[in-house]
């Protein structure tokens, strides 16, 4: 484990021009989400990842949890092609109302 990830208390950002929600210790960028904007009213996330020197911290689950809630502020709706961003909403159902499930691939 990295000095700094012991050290501060980890934030949670948006960086639009990046199209992701970070997780960020300092300078560092702990982990994030990464999502698409397909059209006005979604977003659509694909990938979510943490760095191994800031896991076990529940810091995914607080990210996704800032991510879906300025989401909402927005007014827009989310698409979880994530299987993380899945596997949270499955557990979180108050966004159950913003929510729309992409097609199952055949």
């Amino acid at each position: 484990m990295t000095e700094n990830a012991t050290q501060s208390e980890p934030t949670f950002a948006h960086a639009p021009k990046r199209h992701r929600y970070e997780i960020r210790d300092g300078e560092t960028v702990a982990g994030f989400t990464v999502y698409r904007l397909p059209d006005d009213e979604h977003v659509d996330f694909i990938h979510t990842e943490v760095d191994d020197a800031y896991g076990g911290r529940g810091l995914a689950s607080g990210l996704v949890a800032f991510a879906l809630a300025d989401v909402r502020e927005q007014g827009k709706r989310i698409i979880p092609h994530c299987p993380y961003v899945q596997s949270w909403l499955k557990r979180h159902h108050e966004y159950d109302d913003i929510t729309d499930w992409p097609e199952p691939r055949a």
